[in-house]
């Protein structure tokens, strides 16, 4: 989760009362430095939703049927998911403590006051202007790049060119290696340990959840507002999301 260079920031609202979704949305409008990326009912739909989009800002209720407010944060750090900038909404105020033990930006009541919003929305500003990376140098390259992978299917270890892997994607700890005549799991235990054995101006870490290998890339598909998709070249022509984050060097990359 990183602020976008323009300093806008984007929001996801869930909450499974569609009135209080649509109050907080009226209210955001309010604010011009706030991109409201979607909305979503549940607390299931809460984890997809930022996985797939990476806000900066999430609007969170609190008591939702199924997976709560309070257990969408515990799942996406059981994931080991970068957390946004969390703000839990509800109409009680007994779940606060709680709340900010999760390291909460903020706990809103219900209904939500256009002030109250106002100060979250500029505590969610200076919170991610103190977060934003400073610039350090490369690190020397301290293994050797590797020319061959292996991938475990069916009891089975394969081993494979490295320019042969078109991407590679975890999910719940499990790293996914696709490649042009083979897909199975990797014995890598995290996407960054994989990465740092291959050639980085190859292999693009375009989301938290997928490395890609540029010269595999078939296409590069618009999707939901300005952001993209790259569809693979493998069998299935997979498409792959472009983090908000990784969208200034897909430009530069293909001169979009």
């Amino acid at each position: 989760m990183q602020e976008g260079a323009t300093g806008t920031l984007t929001a996801i609202i869930v909450d499974d009362e569609a009135l209080a979704r649509d109050e907080l949305a009226f209210l955001l409008k309010d604010f011009p430095d706030v991109e409201l990326l979607a909305t979503g009912s549940n607390g299931v739909e809460a984890v997809d939703l930022i996985t797939r989009y990476e806000p900066d800002l999430v609007f969170l209720d609190v008591q939702m049927p199924g997976l709560d407010g309070m257990g969408v944060v515990r799942r996406l750090r059981e994931r080991g998911a970068d957390l946004p900038h969390i703000v839990f909404t509800t109409a009680f105020d007994q779940y606060a403590v709680e709340a900010f033990r999760l390291e909460a930006l903020d706990y809103l009541l219900k209904p939500v006051e256009h002030e109250r919003l106002a100060a979250t929305v500029e505590r969610a500003r200076r919170t991610a202007a103190e977060r934003q990376p400073k610039p350090l140098p490369e690190a020397p390259r301290t293994a050797p790049v590797r020319a061959k992978l292996l991938v475990r299917k069916e009891n089975r270890n394969f081993i494979i060119d490295a320019q042969d892997l078109i991407f590679a994607t975890i999910d719940d700890g499990q790293i996914t290696l696709v490649a042009t005549n083979v897909e199975g799991l990797s014995n890598y235990r995290t996407i960054e340990e994989l990465q740092a054995s291959l050639d980085r101006e190859q292999f693009w870490r375009v989301h938290r959840s997928y490395l890609v290998n540029i010269n595999r890339i078939r296409e590069v598909v618009p999707w939901f507002k300005s952001s993209f998709q790259l569809r693979m070249e493998d069998r299935k022509q997979t498409e792959v999301p472009v983090s908000r984050v990784q969208t200034k060097r897909l430009r530069e990359l293909f001169r979009l």
